[in-house]
């Protein structure tokens, strides 16, 4: 019962409206049943704020900053239910009906909320971030990638083939404890973060992979100034200056850690191009530092954000591809960004693998 009433506030909510329903005074109705069966409450609340959205959207103007810019500022929730590549099941699929969406998100709800609160861990669900306690909205897209057709990502080239081949051979050739401390797991250590994205990697946080998925921050902060916009994202306090203005891009030798981003608007939508990143690129699905993020940022009503992304790498897949989503709107402010702090049991257990290999070094 507990997730059927989680499902329920997920959907009547996450639509975006609230169902208001009017309230008899007190001993003028019977108590009827019907009213708190969670099937139909849950189809009329998707019916309701069906109706709401569709009346708000046809009197809805995007708002414009003081100089005249569209305004996109805000804190934006980045976590979603959708994965990034389509299901092999869904092939030839890339919407659900209203229905079959629905159904799916309810389900995604009830199993995120199987938790015991008296079970205490170290996870988001502590401290309120998993998705279902966030404002996550049902998606009708199967996949996030809209481009290729099929909901897929590209084949890899053959570079990148054997890049990532080598890659698993040294991991497995590295006692994972002591890889701790390498370079290549800066993201493990809490150094770096998510890097310049894209902001949306599909499925709710920790659902995937910490490359692949929204990991464990899951929000995001646009700033504007006139000439300038910001993005900020919690995952390690990255942020990004975006200058507006069409000044070119910094020369190829000239390279930054979350990449070189220039900005302009088309209409109401902010288009980003970002470049000149350093090794090992976007830190996304092995993209290289030749790796070129196009994003694109446009409200699509008074609390949601439209945004796309497309990634091309030839270095690493063989045609460029394309992903979309929606991002509610979500209160202040982000909060800081803390993982790996005073925990002795990381160091220890470092400490602990680096002895034991000294110790069989000795033995050879």
């Amino acid at each position: 019962m507990r997730n059927r009433v989680l499902a329920l506030l997920a959907v009547s909510i996450l639509l975006c409206a609230p169902v208001l329903i009017a309230q008899a005074p007190s001993g003028t109705k019977a108590f009827d049943p019907k009213a708190v069966d969670p099937e139909a409450a849950i189809k009329a609340a998707a019916a309701a704020a069906k109706a709401a959205a569709a009346a708000a959207a046809a009197n809805w103007t995007p708002p414009r900053t003081a100089w005249g810019d569209p305004d996109l500022h805000g804190y934006w929730l980045t976590a979603t239910y959708t994965p990034l590549q389509r299901p092999a099941e869904l092939a030839g699929k890339p919407f659900y009906t209203e229905e079959e969406a629905l159904a799916v998100f309810k389900k995604s709800v009830e199993s995120d909320a199987e938790v015991d609160p008296r079970t205490v861990h170290y996870d988001w669900k502590e401290y309120g971030m998993d998705a279902w306690q966030s404002p996550v909205r049902p998606n009708r897209r199967t996949s996030l990638i809209f481009d290729p057709e099929n909901g897929r990502l590209p084949p890899l080239s053959a570079e990148a083939q054997k890049r990532q081949a080598d890659a698993r051979a040294a991991a497995r050739a590295r006692n994972p404890q002591v890889g701790i401390q390498t370079l290549a797991n800066w993201y493990t250590r809490c150094i770096t973060g998510n890097n310049a994205g894209p902001m949306t990697r599909g499925g709710n946080p920790g659902s995937d992979s910490a490359a692949g998925a929204a990991g464990v921050t899951a929000e995001a902060q646009i700033f504007q100034a006139p000439g300038y916009a910001v993005l900020i994202m919690q995952s390690n306090s990255d942020a990004r200056i975006i200058p507006l203005d069409g000044r070119p891009h910094l020369p190829s030798n000239v390279r930054n850690w979350l990449g070189d981003s220039r900005g302009r608007w088309e209409g109401n939508t902010l288009v980003v191009e970002t470049t000149n990143f350093t090794a090992p690129g976007t830190n996304f699905l092995g993209g290289t530092a030749g790796t070129k993020l196009i994003e694109r940022f446009t409200l699509a009503g008074p609390n949601t954000l439209r945004y796309e992304f497309t990634l091309d790498d030839s270095a690493t897949w063989t045609r460029p591809w394309s992903a979309e989503t929606f991002m509610p709107r979500i209160d202040p402010p982000l909060y800081e960004f803390a993982c790996h702090e005073q925990n002795y049991g990381l160091m220890n257990v470092v400490k602990g693998a680096q002895t034991r290999e000294a110790e069989e070094a000795k033995k050879k």
